[in-house]
């Protein structure tokens, strides 16, 4: 889902060959810096909030950060078990090295960060405060869409995953109003489909644990996008979107339901 590298010297990077570089960290550090000093302006100048209110928080909210990484690493392995119960997926070696996995780390880690600090944390953030939330949620996973229109391999299915993905993400920040869940499923998501299961991720190519060879039609594989273009995600997301919807509004009422009401329960005259 990143789209932090798109082009260099005008052509599509290969991610692959600048890992063992600096200009990755480069670019990923420099989008990162950048994001976060447009978004800590606005927040503090123009909204006058705290850039903490963005959902930034933390405290009591380690469930959420495991519930993002949890759901990530459901989705992605069982479309993974799909494709290989069905001959579409291939494993062909396995290339260990730490120093490219620990360096794909740290640049997912930072471009879940700061894409869920623009898409969610500040655009829906203020989406809210002046259209309906789904209204809100709508726009702003849109937004999150375009934001790879020009990665390589971006087709309808990729349009209609990034859409159902962004809803997702956003629809947990509706609940909750806290960046954590998005942040951490971002980041799984990345960093398992990439870097150790050896798919594309959103076209971008990374070295991999994994070595896949990929067979068939290219609307169940993703073809050169990723999953993201996958039919399979895209049913698997809709699925985690109805589920997730049903989890937040469980929890919402319930703690409604158990606060006494002063009506029913009066109390007792002495």
């Amino acid at each position: 889902m990143s789209a932090a590298i798109h082009h260099f010297r005008g052509e599509t990077a290969d991610v692959a060959g600048l890992m063992k570089g600096e200009l990755l960290w480069a670019v990923i550090l420099m989008s990162f810096a950048g994001s976060l000093l447009i978004t800590y302006s606005f927040r503090r100048w123009v909204d006058r909030k705290s850039f903490l209110s963005l959902g930034l928080r933390y405290r009591n909210h380690g469930a959420d950060m495991i519930a993002g990484v949890t759901l990530a690493v459901s989705i992605l392995g069982l479309a993974t078990l799909i494709l290989r119960a069905t001959g579409h997926l291939k494993w062909m070696d396995i290339l260990f090295d730490g120093k490219t996995l620990m360096i794909a780390l740290g640049d997912l880690a930072l471009v879940a960060f700061y894409e869920e600090i623009i898409f969610r944390g500040y655009i829906l953030n203020n989406l809210l405060e002046s259209f309906n939330k789904w209204v809100a949620l709508f726009i702003s996973a849109v937004l999150f869409t375009l934001f790879h229109l020009g990665n390589p391999g971006f087709d309808f299915l990729s349009v209609l995953n990034l859409f159902a993905i962004g809803t997702l993400l956003g629809l947990n920040y509706l609940y909750t109003r806290n960046l954590w869940f998005p942040i951490c499923f971002h980041f799984a998501w990345n960093f398992l489909e990439g870097p150790i299961l050896g798919y594309p991720v959103s076209g971008i190519h990374f070295e991999t644990l994994l070595q896949t060879e990929m067979k068939g039609d290219e609307n169940i594989t993703g073809g050169t996008f990723g999953l993201e273009g996958s039919v399979i995600i895209l049913v698997l997301c809709i699925l985690a979107i109805f589920v997730h919807y049903f989890m937040l509004q469980k929890k919402a009422v319930l703690p409604a339901r158990l606060v006494p009401d002063p009506k029913q329960n009066p109390l007792p005259k002495h």
